[in-house]
């Protein structure tokens, strides 16, 4: 079956995690994605963090599965006129350098953008490339503090918290697949392309919209709560055996699933309860239906808890660590945990697509090794001729 962006290409320029990841979801979903990168090194994300000495870093791996990659050296007029040309060829230029890079070696969106009138131009910045903040490089732990996330997040005796889930980073490249998505579906209309820009900032504000909704209820920030959500009891994480530093398991027992959370606890007699009788009651006495909850979680693994309260159809979930989530057979039956074979390193796990399409399956292909497909795509798309690509390498242009 076809994919569903088949025949949409895309220029990858971008490094390290928001752009990658934009472009890997793109690729899942069957476009045709070209990683660009320099030719001595590459992405930044190849060695960074590296764990073996002859393999691109796993951090690289799992962020560009189903890319092609071509080396180009875009300081040199030879390699800039080829980047033109694959930009004549393409839909899509992806691209996060710092602020004014690209615009410096002639190659903004002014200039691209008559080249081929069709082109999606896709900006990723840290705070975008207008406002007071526009010159300001950012990394994930600074989007997170500017958006608010920090603040809202940890437990109240403690410093503003950083969560190690990348919603700045690869929220910020989901929030642009959606943006060139758009553009694309718009262009069907319009013939025309446009620029599209997210910030990491504006992607972690878009995250924590429901603590703006708390401050404007209450007059001032919301304070940091740790895990507890909201005022339902239980509506937190509690203890599990055998006691280890990550066996807790998250229950959300919503009023109108009480009666079945205490029978499949055992318990139906707290239903009597006036203690616990209503919401109100049960948050007034939360400390006392706290540590009736916990005696119970104590006796049992996070996972017995989780199948016992999921047959009740009482919301909860172990707290699993990252093993347990690369081994969970749930993600792998529904392939979001894969195997990929990589030349320079074996097998390694990675993360699946996780759109599920019924007519158009994601396929995972391993990431390229660096200018793996220069010569391929030189060739093929823009008709280089071999003596013309022999010159190239040897002048550095690719």
């Amino acid at each position: 079956m076809s994919q569903a962006l088949k025949g949409i290409r895309i220029i990858d320029m971008t490094h390290n995690q928001a752009g990658p990841a934009c472009a890997q979801i793109l690729g899942f979903l069957g476009a045709d994605v070209i990683k660009l990168e320099e030719p001595t090194g590459g992405d930044v994300a190849r060695t960074n963090m590296r764990d073996k000495p002859d393999s691109d870093s796993l951090f690289f791996l799992i962020l560009n599965a189903n890319k092609r990659s071509v080396t180009l050296n875009l300081k040199t007029e030879d390699g800039k006129a080829l980047f033109r040309r694959l930009i004549a060829e393409s839909d899509v230029l992806l691209e996060n350098f710092g602020p004014g890079a690209l615009d410096r070696l002639g190659l903004g969106y002014d200039s691209l953008s008559k080249l081929n009138p069709k082109l999606i131009y896709a900006t990723i910045k840290g705070f975008g490339t207008y406002g007071p903040y526009s010159g300001y490089k950012s990394f994930e732990p600074i989007a997170q503090a500017m958006g608010g996330a920090m603040a809202v997040t940890g437990f109240p005796e403690n410093p503003p918290t950083y969560v190690f889930p990348a919603i700045g980073d690869s929220g910020t490249g989901m929030h642009m697949a959606i943006g060139i998505l758009a553009a694309l579906q718009q262009r069907h209309a319009s013939g025309k392309g446009q620029h599209v820009e997210v910030s990491m900032q504006d992607a972690v504000v878009n995250l924590i919209r429901v603590s703006l909704r708390d401050h404007q209820r209450y007059g001032h920030p919301p304070p940091r709560v740790g895990n507890q959500l909201g005022q339902t009891v239980p509506g937190t994480t509690y203890p599990c055996a055998p006691g280890g530093p990550n066996d807790y398991v998250y229950i959300f027992a919503q009023p109108q699933m009480w009666k079945p959370f205490l029978g499949a606890i055992g318990q139906p007699e707290l239903a009597d309860d006036p203690r616990f009788a209503t919401p109100g009651a049960r948050w007034e006495h939360r400390d006392v239906l706290n540590g009736i909850v916990e005696a119970w979680t104590r006796q049992r693994t996070k996972h017995q808890v989780m199948d016992i309260l999921g047959e009740a159809g009482v919301p909860s979930g172990a707290c699993q660590d990252t093993g347990e989530v690369l081994a969970d057979s749930h993600l792998r039956a529904r392939e979001m945990i894969v195997d990929v074979d990589f030349p320079t390193r074996g097998t390694y796990q990675t993360v699946g697509c996780p759109i599920k399409l019924s007519d158009s399956p994601a396929e995972i292909t391993r990431p390229p090794l660096l200018g793996e497909h220069t010569d391929d795509v030189l060739a093929s798309l823009l008709g280089v001729a071999p003596d013309e690509l022999k010159r190239l390498h040897a002048t550095g242009v690719v």
